[in-house]
């Protein structure tokens, strides 16, 4: 689970004051050197995904001096790196500054070199274990697997992946995904395992396979792909799916099915993506800026409109940053607690076996 860090500093008044002195002057001139560069390209950032059309929308109204230019939204974390490693002697807009990819990706870039070091001025508000700590990669935001539920069809909502199993539920569970290919659906898998008590990594992936195998045998699975449609339509009206879509298709719906997002309270796993820039960026410093604007309490907190806990989610919270109205949007926050963040390792060794034994364990063919 991720952890705060505790570091104490002691600095007196003084040196407070110089220390802030130089972080604002330091900050001034990264402005002016983004500003005269006057250009940032991203990519892979779908204006509905957490939140970043706003995100971005407060990025060029601060500092309109900076066009920015929105590179296929729809491309996956390996199209990322392909597109720094396709343009690393471009100069132009095609040449992404900045990536936001899934947690593997992070050090995988950074071990080909294609990311750059950079700490953000409220690092040591990160939690330790979310972050390389030279800076390569950060966490910036996490998911945690929910059940999204049509609640016009299900009246009695599930509260754990045991009670999936329960005989009233048949006909009625899907996955947001394939998890052959899926990575959403992959770790919906993992997080059926862990609620059986297993650890992370290949033994989650062995006991969510067992637990999807049961789901299959007793008529509850749905081998369609779920969505915020087929939820309404009613042929999937429980989906494991990322909170964050759940919340977005809720509010998509707008009450007509009316719905629930369910954190379970056996297995509360959590997805982390993570920023870089790139090694090879044009815009180095308009890059920095950027990563200065998603960390700050207000890029945070738009991720967190968009659904998506911003990774410095606890330390906005004790500090009151987070605004009651949005917190009463959001499942409890104690549901969140006991969140498991599993390692790159974990994570990968979970997604090969699932992938390779789905067919012979469980035997369903998911299907859009």
């Amino acid at each position: 689970m991720l952890k705060i860090s505790g570091r104490i500093l002691s600095l007196t008044a003084a040196t407070l004051l110089i220390t802030s002195s130089l972080a604002n002057a330091q900050s001034a001139e990264l402005i002016e050197a983004a500003k005269k560069e006057g250009k940032l390209s991203t990519i892979a950032l779908p204006h509905s995904w957490c939140g970043y059309g706003d995100v971005i929308g407060a990025f060029k109204a601060k500092y309109p001096e900076i066009t920015v230019t929105e590179l296929n939204p729809d491309a996956g974390s390996a199209d990322e790196l392909e597109a720094i490693r396709a343009n690393k002697d471009n100069k132009g807009p095609q040449a992404p500054d900045v990536i936001d990819v899934g947690l593997s990706f992070g050090p995988q870039a950074m071990k080909e070199g294609l990311v750059q070091p950079y700490k953000v001025s409220t690092w040591d508000s990160i939690p330790e274990d979310a972050k390389d700590p030279d800076g390569n990669w950060v966490g910036d935001y996490y998911g945690v697997m929910a059940f999204f539920v049509n609640t016009d069809i299900v009246t009695n909502v599930p509260k754990t992946f045991a009670d999936l199993l329960k005989p009233e539920y048949a006909g009625q569970v899907a996955l947001a995904g394939d998890p052959r290919t899926s990575n959403q659906a992959i770790l919906g898998v993992m997080a059926a395992g862990i609620s059986r008590g297993a650890a992370p990594g290949a033994d989650s992936a062995k006991a969510g396979l067992e637990f999807f195998k049961e789901l299959n045998a007793s008529g509850n699975f749905v081998p369609v792909i779920g969505k915020s449609a087929s939820l309404a339509q009613g042929t999937t009206p429980i989906i494991i799916a990322w909170d964050y879509n759940g919340l977005s298709w809720r509010d998509g719906l707008q009450g007509n099915p009316a719905t629930e997002v369910v954190v379970p309270t056996d297995a509360a796993l959590a997805g982390v993506y993570v920023q870089g820039i790139s090694a090879y960026a044009p815009n180095p410093n308009a890059a920095k800026l950027w990563m200065e604007h998603l960390y700050s309490d207000e890029g945070q907190i738009g991720w967190l409109k968009g659904y998506c806990h911003p990774i410095r989610f606890n330390d906005l919270v004790k500090n009151g940053k987070v605004p009651q109205d949005l917190l009463d949007k959001l499942p409890p926050a104690e549901n969140y607690e006991k969140a498991v963040f599993p390692t790159v390792e974990q994570v990968n060794a979970n997604s090969e076996a699932v992938k390779a034994s789905w067919d012979s364990v469980v035997g369903a063919n998911v299907v859009e």
